[in-house]
């Protein structure tokens, strides 16, 4: 390696090379160019004539001159030049490199490569070693060492091994290791941009050994997302950064296990903020699915949060006993329960039977004495997949201890009418720490007035969850398969207890209803193994040997670093997040004394100018070869007609490439993209359906097959143009107005072109209710359509196109069921034997609708979301009809066909 200046030669000797250039003028100059053939037909009456004056022909001067470009041009690119980054010299010492490789790093780690391999290079000029030192802990939970002198080499291989860690750098534990090193003469850091409590100490140690220069990525801040926090009920995401000045955003993404988006919002920093907070509204079901929270184009493990059970708002169903007063009152067990949950669960109020033909999370009696006889298989198979069973006593609550209770209850005769009464009431003594309330605080105002009591057994102190202060239990509970069955030993309301009136009722609850989602309740020697850990980018990634399990009880004061990454502990049916967000101070930006020089690592690179070299052979080659043909006259001159030919080759190109960027201009979006219509009724309820509903079709449209329909376009009967909707939806309603003879022709031509008008007058609920006769809509039909070229109808029959032009249906559902579908009953030859107009009465729309959380808007009754998928599948079959016709109906008469041709 050879350098001048900032200008490097990696292969110097190749410059030797240029000695040669004076030889090679003088032999182009002596030797003359080739002669050129020339057809002369007079070329004999030259014959015999003699002549002493011979003029050799030499080469053109421009021709040498290009000639000596070219080889100049290819020994310089073999001598490899390079112009360096700065210029600067190691003459005087070897190089350190100091490398941040926490968790920030992973911001711009492309960058810090790029810029290792520069310096790398530029010791390998200057024919110096390296030492490489990184600033995070060793994955291996090994002490921090240096690389030692490495040849630039080695240290290239080395840096091939560097990744970002998922944990903070610990600046104070690099520097004590270089306290060993001698003076080196040139110390690089490359730094991440974030302070770290040894800053100085590191700063003071490299300045020590040598001229330090701090590379850092001089970019947008550090940003750190925590764990989000459960206010009245939605998830509040929280973001926090490193430098609190302008105002910027930051988007944060929601994915579920399958890696698919759920949602995304957007974070908005003021500036002098270094914090910014937004409410994740969704649906129990939507937010139930999340597993992680990123923020985009943060490749960093703090910019992950991954999310287990406890996030998770489960959903909670109430069962109440007693007289029929007290269940409808307020002082009733459930209203006191709805009050506790309404913020941190889905509730539900229904009978036992009815909650069990879709089980909640939790079950709740109050009040409630033996259970049905029917009933309990059912709820014990609940209660082994994973239910919560919560029971309060009550007056009706029965002292009969069976198999849906975790303790024995004492006998008959040692209770007052099924309770035990106190001349004085007792206080709730101070929860063990392996209680799930271990934490709340009772107030002393909280007493107690009756309890059922439990038979003392040998276990009934470990299902013991709360006591009374004479040592009596008030909560007891006891596994049932991988379900929790708890007894609360008092009422939900006040008749027995002013428990329900206090704040610690609302938590007592809150963590009752947790146990479905997995609680650390009885964890406390419970170990939990890494399941997925996150690398330094923030992706998942196989846990690593050497990486320890936790006690449960001990997961909130980890600490992430090599023994214990961020990411999932436990098994599947306990899973607890350990999370880098959550572990770490607010960061902040990294300072440095004036003394030290500092430069970006954008900057860092060189500039490698051998391919631009090896370009310029190229090019200049060319030229030399079509010189020399053209002088030997191999092609001709370049006339006037191979000039307009090459204009011309040059605007073919130039203008096929512009006219493939055209658009077209005042075409309707309607041409370009199949938009399907719907008739504008001037009720906002309706027509807001009626886009919902054709929008959600079109998105089931597009996963399910190849049409990917448009946004659906209102129209106006009386003024928009038709015929470029291939299919219109018309609500009826009993306000919508006649349409007037104008209108008429226009639906006319529009049908009579190949257009399908699809009347629903979405009063089949009717049949559903019990009622007769025909409802107001469907009375209105006759006058909606009255004076249209309508043919006779008929109800779809079985084997008609609509049923198998892509699914195979036997009915049509909408919103309801059991409405009847008509379509024409003989439709011939024009359009293809395809129905112009399909009526019916399902509420079609209202069963398609769905809002931008692709969530239904309206429910389906009485089928629910298995009644929603055929109605889904009828829209995709009308909309294959509606856009190729009777294609299904013409394959019949394939194999017939397939006969003939082989005949």
């Amino acid at each position: 390696m050879a350098s001048l200046g900032p200008l490097a030669f990696a292969v110097p000797w190749a410059l030797v090379a240029l000695v040669v250039l004076p030889l090679l003028w003088w032999l182009l100059r002596a030797v003359p160019p080739r002669p050129r053939r020339v057809l002369l037909p007079t070329i004999r009456f030259l014959f015999g004539l003699k002549t002493d004056r011979r003029t050799a022909e030499t080469t053109p001067l421009w021709l040498i001159l290009l000639r000596m470009a070219l080889v100049s041009l290819l020994i310089l690119a073999v001598a490899h030049p390079i112009v360096t980054w700065s210029g600067r010299s190691l003459d005087g010492g070897d190089m350190l490199v100091v490398v941040d490789d926490g968790w920030a790093a992973g911001r711009n780690w492309p960058a810090r490569l790029a810029a290792l391999e520069n310096l790398v290079d530029l010791a390998d000029r200057e024919d110096r070693l390296v030492v490489l030192m990184t600033t995070a802990p060793a994955a291996d939970g090994s002490p921090f060492r240096h690389s030692g002198l490495l040849t630039p080499d080695d240290a290239a291989g080395r840096i091939l091994e560097l990744t970002p860690r998922p944990w903070p750098t610990d600046r104070q534990g690099a520097a004590e290791v270089l306290v060993d090193l001698e003076s080196i003469g040139h110390v690089f850091w490359l730094a991440d941009d974030v302070a770290d409590p040894g800053d100085s100490t590191l700063v003071a140690a490299l300045e020590a050994l040598g001229d330090l220069t701090v590379m850092t990525g001089a970019g947008r801040p550090a940003l750190l997302l925590p764990e989000p926090d459960v206010e009245n009920g939605e998830l509040v995401v929280e973001a926090l950064r490193s430098d609190p000045r302008g105002d910027t955003a930051a988007w944060v993404v929601a994915e579920d296990s399958a890696g698919r988006l759920v949602a995304r919002l957007r974070l908005d920093f003021a500036s002098g903020s270094g914090k910014a907070r937004t409410t994740m509204a969704l649906p129990l079901e939507v937010r139930n699915s999340i597993s992680r929270l990123a923020i985009e184009n943060e490749t960093t493990a703090a910019a992950v949060a991954l999310l287990d059970q406890r996030w998770r708002r489960p959903s909670v169903g109430l069962v109440a006993g007693g007289d029929i007063e007290v269940q409808h009152s307020l002082l009733s067990p459930t209203y006191f329960l709805a009050r506790a949950l309404e913020q941190d669960a889905d509730i539900r109020q229904d009978t036992l039977d009815r909650l069990l033909d879709r089980p909640p999370a939790v079950i709740v009696l109050a009040d409630i004495g033996t259970v049905d006889a029917t009933m309990r298989p059912l709820l014990e198979d609940w209660l082994d997949t994973g239910g919560v069973l919560v029971r309060f006593a009550g007056p009706a609550f029965s002292r009969e201890s069976d198999n849906l209770l975790p303790v024995v209850l004492r006998a008959r005769q040692r209770a007052l009418g099924g309770a035990m009464s106190w001349s004085r009431p007792q206080r709730i003594a101070e929860f063990d720490t392996a209680s799930p309330f271990f934490g709340l605080e009772a107030p002393p105002d909280v007493l107690v007035d009756r309890q059922v009591l439990a038979e003392p057994t040998v276990d009934l102190s470990s299902k013991t969850w709360a006591r009374l202060e004479d040592g009596t239990p008030l909560v007891t509970a006891g596994r049932r398969g991988d379900g929790w069955l708890v007894l609360i030993h008092t009422t939900a309301n006040t008749q027995w207890t002013n428990l329900p009136l206090s704040g610690l009722f609302a938590g007592m609850i809150r963590r009752l209803a947790l146990l479905a989602e997995g609680s650390d309740t009885g964890l406390d020697d419970v170990v939990l193994p890494a399941l997925v850990t996150l690398d330094g980018f923030g992706n998942p990634a196989v846990p690593e040997p050497h990486v320890s399990a936790i006690v449960a009880t001990d997961i909130a004061d980890v600490v992430p670093g090599p023994r214990h990454p961020p990411g999932i502990y436990g098994t599947n049916d306990l899973a607890r997040a350990v999370n880098l967000g959550s572990r770490l101070e607010a960061p902040d930006t990294l300072t440095l004394p004036d003394s030290v020089t500092v430069t970006g690592l954008t900057g860092a690179g060189d500039i490698d100018l051998r391919p631009y070299l090896l370009g310029l052979v190229l090019l200049v080659a060319f030229l030399e070869i079509a010189s020399s043909m053209l002088l030997r006259g191999i092609i001709p001159p370049f006339g006037r007609p191979t000039a307009a030919a090459a204009v011309l080759m040059i605007m073919a190109a130039t203008g096929s490439a512009t006219m493939a960027d055209e658009t077209l201009v005042g075409v309707p979006d309607a041409v370009l993209d199949v938009r399907f219509g719907y008739v504008a009724t001037g009720d906002p309820r309706v027509d807001r359906t009626s886009k919902a509903g054709l929008s959600g079709l079109g998105t089931i449209l597009t996963a399910r097959t190849s049409i990917e329909p448009g946004i659906p376009v209102a129209l106006s009967l009386e003024t928009d143009d038709l015929v470029l909707h291939p299919l219109i939806y018309w609500p009826i309603t009993t306000g919508q107005p006649v349409p007037s003879a104008t209108a008429r022709a226009r639906l006319d031509a529009y049908l009579a072109t190949g257009g399908i008008l699809v009347v629903d007058t979405r009063d089949a609920d009717r049949n559903l209710a019990g009622l007769s006769g025909v409802g107001p809509n469907a009375a209105r039909l006759p006058d909606m359509l009255r004076g249209l070229n309508i043919p006779p109808l008929m109800r779809v029959a079985p084997g008609h196109v609509l049923t198998q032009s892509y699914y195979l249906l036997h009915d049509f559902p909408g919103r309801w069921t059991g409405g009847a579908t008509w379509v024409e009953q003989h439709p011939g030859g024009l359009n293809d034997g395809v129905s112009s107009i399909i009526i019916g009465s399902n509420d079609w729309a209202g069963a398609w609708a769905l809002n931008n959380q692709l969530q239904p808007l309206h429910p389906a009754v009485p089928g629910g979301e298995r009644q929603r998928e055929m109605a889904f599948r009828f829209g995709v079959n009308l909309a294959m009809y509606a856009l190729t016709g009777n294609y299904k109906a013409d394959a019949v008469h394939v194999p017939i066909i397939l006969e003939r041709l082989g005949q």
